[in-house]
């Protein structure tokens, strides 16, 4: 598929409805080309999920959803893309999801994973780059960390999650809202596991940020990396035009979703 047959197939598959529904229109949307050809199903740190590749020195990626959506089996295509180019073996957990976990259940099964795996480096998308972030806030041992259009605020500072709308096919403020609420409930927007933007970033692991300019998120981005930086963390920052959110879900048919993995490969082997 082009550029234009992606959009089009995002066009036909709306992530929409009950929480159920929007897991099975992601699936449709996104996952490996046959079900059947998926690895099988492993533990770590009591977290079910896929492995991809051979290689020795693990690599985590937190998959994105909105905390509602989104798996090993989703990931799998882009997972096993950077399995190949880092030579390492990729673990796509398939943490808890809401409604029916919330927060902090997603959290702590998040920290189980990377305390199995000590010295595991990181990969998230969306929420998953939330998800990663509180977690290296708490103290996890990441030594580094790519985060991929993260989901980081909450509390209103971000103008394009207002602004970018019509031009993100992936993700929009209201959506993107309703599944927070399914995963936090009522806390305050203003808490730093809702919004780590506003944690402390000082001890981050050297942490590279990948958004699209037309993105809803894309200020949760630039915001994060103007803010580490000031913090004192090592932050590289790669912004690319007209692209949706998570682009990255198709390196078998996306040449900027390639280009974009083997950035954050380089980046992960450096």
């Amino acid at each position: 598929m082009s550029l234009s047959a992606v959009v089009r197939h995002i066009g036909r598959t709306p992530v929409t409805g009950s929480p159920d529904e929007m897991r099975a229109a992601f699936v449709r949307l996104c996952r490996w080309p046959d079900p059947q050809d998926l690895p099988p199903t492993a533990t770590v740190g009591g977290c079910r999920g896929r492995w991809f590749g051979q290689g020795p020195d693990p690599i985590v990626w937190f998959h994105g959803g909105g905390y509602v959506f989104g798996g090993s089996d989703t990931h799998a295509g882009c997972a096993n893309y950077l399995a190949g180019l880092t030579g390492a073996r990729v673990f796509v957990p398939d943490y808890p999801l809401a409604p029916q976990f919330g927060w902090p259940a997603i959290r702590e099964a998040a920290r189980q994973v990377l305390d199995a795996l000590p010295g595991a480096r990181v990969v998230a998308d969306s929420a998953g780059g939330h998800l990663a972030l509180v977690s290296a806030q708490s103290g996890a041992d990441i030594p580094r960390m790519a985060l991929l259009s993260p989901n980081t605020d909450r509390s209103g500072a971000s103008t394009t999650r207002a602004r970018n709308g019509d031009s993100d096919l992936m993700n929009d403020d209201a959506q993107d809202a309703a599944l927070a609420h399914l995963a936090f409930g009522d806390r305050d927007p203003r808490d730093p596991e809702v919004s780590p933007l506003l944690g402390d970033l000082s001890a981050l692991p050297p942490t590279l940020i990948s958004v699209s300019l037309s993105e809803v998120l894309l200020d949760d981005s630039l915001l994060l990396a103007h803010a580490a930086a000031l913090a004192g963390a090592e932050v590289t920052l790669r912004t690319v035009p007209d692209l949706f959110h998570m682009w990255h879900i198709w390196p078998d048919t996306l040449p900027e979703a390639r280009i974009l993995l083997s950035d954050v490969a380089a980046f992960l082997n450096a």
